[in-house]
């Protein structure tokens, strides 16, 4: 027997096989980048030259450093509130657009256009949404008599803060409310049918029925969900650059700023790695709690 009879005979080896282009594209664009970036926050890499081994002073100085910790605030307060707003607003849009309503196929499709529009184009929008002088919202609000003058959405720090995470909300809404609504598309209306046999009113087939079922969908669409919430990096750099007065400023923005405009790549580098482990809590969050076994079948742990 030749060797690429064994290979094809082989199950194990033969999906090794397949797997190795892309384990090779993970390779060169993911895990290189990852371990020049942790090597670099190590150093004292600036642009034009390579830099000398520091240790750990980036982090100590970052650890001290106010604009860092300022960023770190408003990376978690811009993740969790955002990302507690798209799962209730995606969860309302996908029951509602699972119901047996007309022009429900128009509506599904509709509801997609903010997440496919690009990312940027989204946020050159918003900008103008929110410019001190010409912004459509305080132009109604002052016709309707509801304000004297036009809000500085982008000028006050709160105000800032409060308007790139309802841009966010917009973008990000659709990519939940389709994956939950494919989740609720594999749930057996016979489960729902013998509930209302049973007596149950719809808020308790919602939490007895539909959100067990739904809860490892939910899992996975709210990781990938803080992971693209908590990597942002276009809505803030379009429409604020981390203004005013660092209060918009994420991890990944600061990073960039650091590093690019900066110089200071291995400072910039740092900012960087700090942010894996909040990323890898979010996935072993989720990936401990596809485990339990109350998810998959609506029941107690055992």
């Amino acid at each position: 027997m030749t060797f690429l009879e064994r290979l094809q005979n082989n199950r194990n080896a033969l999906g090794l096989l397949f797997m190795l282009p892309a384990a090779v594209l993970l390779l060169l664009f993911l895990t290189y980048p990852l371990g020049l970036g942790f090597w670099l926050g190590f150093t004292d890499a600036k642009v034009g030259r390579p830099g000398g081994w520091i240790g750990l002073e980036n982090y100590e100085f970052l650890w001290g450093d106010a604009v860092t910790r300022l960023a770190l605030f408003n990376t978690v307060f811009y993740t969790v509130v955002a990302s507690v707003i798209k799962f209730v607003l995606g969860l309302w849009l996908a029951m509602l657009l699972n119901r047996n309503i007309r022009f429900k196929t128009f509506f599904r499709a509709v509801i997609l256009l903010p997440y496919i529009v690009p990312t940027a184009l989204s946020a050159i929008a918003f900008w103008w949404i929110y410019d001190a002088q010409f912004s459509i919202i305080s132009w109604m609000l002052v016709k309707m008599g509801w304000i004297d003058k036009y809000i500085d959405f982008l000028g006050d720090p709160w105000n800032a803060r409060l308007s790139v995470i309802a841009a966010n909300i917009w973008r990000g809404v659709p990519f939940v409310a389709i994956t939950l609504l494919a989740g609720l598309q594999t749930i057996s209306p016979s489960y729902y049918e013998a509930s209302a046999i049973d007596g149950a009113t719809r808020w308790q087939q919602f939490r007895h029925v539909t959100l067990p079922l739904l809860t490892p969908i939910i899992a996975v669409v709210m990781t990938f969900s803080v992971l693209f919430t908590f990597t942002d990096f276009q809505l803030i750099y379009v429409i604020t650059r981390g203004g005013p007065l660092n209060a918009t400023h994420l991890m990944a923005t600061l990073s960039f700023q650091r590093a690019i405009s900066g110089g200071a790549l291995g400072e910039g580098a740092a900012i960087s790695i700090a942010m894996v482990p909040f990323l890898l809590a979010a996935i072993m969050f989720s990936y401990f709690g596809l485990q339990r076994r109350a998810w998959q079948q609506g029941g107690a742990d055992k």
